[in-house]
């Protein structure tokens, strides 16, 4: 099974920690040159520094941007395409505030709708003719579990994550004859900052023990755990490689089995 990366250029989008950094390392391992995105420069640079080099000529490098500016985001990842074609593209931003949908304020929802679906547009729009002149292609979401059963008090998610599953499809559609294929991710509880600052949330508004709430969230998996981020990224990372040439348009939950829908 061929799962090299060797030569290939990957953008990993919100890779300065949890399941995004654990994509990048993993690719990197496949011998990826990896370029970090993300809005800290701190975090950036540690990272960087932990990928791996294994193979000649492999080289990775970050870019500083911020989600929330789409100008600046465009200016600096459209330097980028122009110098190298990217291969893999890896949407993945931090999750929307936790709340009720119908307690959200407009301007909420809609600059949520720029990070979790505008942005991905921009950016394979900036990428595509790379990945159409070189032959290869890969674009893989991040979403959530939330696409098939929605989850309590994640109101923006859950519509929005559904958004970017459906643009998701349609591209796969569009983009399939370009040997550019188009897949989602859907995480499950995952021991990452985003679910300790979930469960918190939930925690505080149900006036329950924190404790006894992760204990009740882990009874409600099959395997009785969190998932690892790591565990996110190797099924990524498959869906990168040229083993997975022909998976297109499917959206995978990595969950233990907490979701109850096929």
């Amino acid at each position: 099974m061929n799962l090299s990366l060797e030569g290939k250029n990957a953008l990993v989008g919100g890779s300065s920690k949890g399941i995004g950094k654990a994509i990048a390392i993993e690719l990197a391992h496949l011998g990826a040159n990896v370029t970090l995105m993300a809005r800290s420069k701190e975090l950036l640079e540690s990272v960087i520094g932990s990928l791996p080099i294994l193979f000649p000529h492999q080289d990775h490098q970050y870019l500083l941007v911020d989600h929330n500016d789409l100008d600046d985001l465009h200016k600096k990842v459209n330097a980028q395409a122009a110098s190298k074609d990217f291969h893999i593209l890896i949407n993945n931003t931090g999750g929307p505030p936790a709340g009720k949908l119908h307690e959200v304020e407009s301007h909420i929802l809609e600059d949520s709708f720029k990070k979790l679906l505008l942005v991905n547009h921009e950016l394979v729009k900036l990428l595509l003719p790379g990945m159409k002149s070189s032959g290869y292609g890969r674009i893989i979401n991040i979403t959530s579990t939330s696409v098939k059963e929605p989850l309590h008090d994640l109101g923006i998610s859950n519509s929005l994550r559904a958004a970017v599953s459906n643009w998701a499809k349609t591209l796969a559609n569009e983009l399939g004859q370009f040997n550019i294929t188009v897949n989602n991710v859907m995480p499950g509880y995952t021991s990452t900052e985003r679910l300790s600052e979930l469960l918190s949330f939930r925690a505080q508004h149900l006036n329950v023990d924190l404790i006894s709430l992760e204990t009740k969230a882990m009874e409600e998996i099959p395997m009785r755990r969190f998932g690892k981020p790591e565990e996110i990224a190797s099924v990524v990372a498959f869906l990168a490689s040229p083993a997975a040439s022909y998976v297109n348009g499917v959206s995978i939950a990595v969950d233990g089995g907490r979701t109850k829908s096929m």
